[in-house]
């Protein structure tokens, strides 16, 4: 993490925009609080990656979101897509239309917290395999500086995690996507909350995957772990349930796709969720605080 953040710190003082790149499926929670604080009056391009896994309708919505931002603009691609990844440059060189030539090469800084595809989104970009690739978060461990044409500077950095998740329901989605490690939260408790959300937004695609009729948006997440655990065959011994097994099943369909067309957050949802957990957060700090000057005092 520190080594992350002095890699950013650092370059970001010589660049002319920033590339975030985020899963179009949970945008908001894979954006990091340090970044934006780091890159702070730098050109930014939100780049919604895995666009053909995510809602299109709330697609739409998260651009609009981003490009209501001051010297932002967002573009929703699938990174294998060779013609997603010409429109990053394009929209980059819009951002900062006075750097061009070799004289004033355009230089960005493309970052992202871990599986969201930026190294996809890289090797895309420069047209080989350059940078590495790979399901486990943190892969990109050094910064490289990547040449996509004699005017265009490619600033590529550690993967960017967060000093603290405050937003509970970002450290689930983050969780479901595979964006934190599998020990940062239980796969079971991330199923069910998962499950919880599909059936309250998008019940037809649940019931369609598990071919589940008689359960709607009332049945308990347990029992419906359960049913997709039996229908399955996720079943142990003595017909007990295998509710790690029946857990991991349900986060890979979710991750592969196998689920249907599913983002777990719009901008209010997302901006209801951060107003109420930055006032807890403030209640947190004001009470150590309060308990500081207590003691203090003797």
């Amino acid at each position: 993490m520190n080594k992350a953040k002095k890699a950013i710190a650092e370059r970001a003082l010589a660049i002319d925009a920033v590339i975030e790149v985020t899963d179009a499926r949970l945008p908001a929670s894979c954006l990091s609080p340090l970044l934006a604080r780091l890159t702070q009056g730098k050109a930014q391009l939100k780049v919604l990656n895995k666009s053909d896994l995510a809602d299109p309708e709330r697609t739409a919505l998260w651009l609009d979101y981003f490009r209501a931002q001051r010297d932002t603009d967002a573009l929703a691609i699938d990174a294998h897509n060779k013609n997603d990844c010409q429109k990053v440059i394009r929209a980059c060189r819009a951002l900062a239309p006075h750097r061009h030539g070799l004289d004033k090469p355009l230089r960005v800084m493309i970052c992202g917290v871990p599986n969201v595809g930026k190294s996809t989104l890289i090797n895309g970009l420069i047209g080989k395999k350059s940078a590495k690739t790979g399901n486990e978060p943190g892969i990109t461990k050094s910064e490289q500086r990547l040449i996509l044409a004699d005017d265009f500077w490619l600033y590529d950095t550690p993967g960017m995690l967060w000093q603290k998740i405050i937003v509970p329901e970002s450290g689930y989605n983050l969780a479901a996507a595979g964006s934190v490690g599998r020990n940062a939260l239980d796969e079971e408790e991330v199923a069910l909350h998962l499950i919880g959300y599909l059936k309250k937004n998008y019940l037809h695609l649940l019931r369609a995957r598990y071919r589940i009729e008689d359960a709607d948006g009332d049945t308990h997440d347990d029992a419906w772990l359960a049913e997709i655990a039996r229908r399955r065959g996720a079943i142990l011994s003595g017909g007990r349930i295998d509710w790690q097994k029946c857990a991991e099943l349900v986060l890979h369909d979710f991750r592969s796709g196998s689920l249907g067309a599913i983002t777990l957050e719009e901008p209010k949802e997302w901006t209801r969720w951060l107003k109420s957990a930055q006032a807890i957060e403030a209640e947190r700090k004001r009470l150590l605080a309060e308990k500081q000057r207590l003691k203090e005092q003797g």
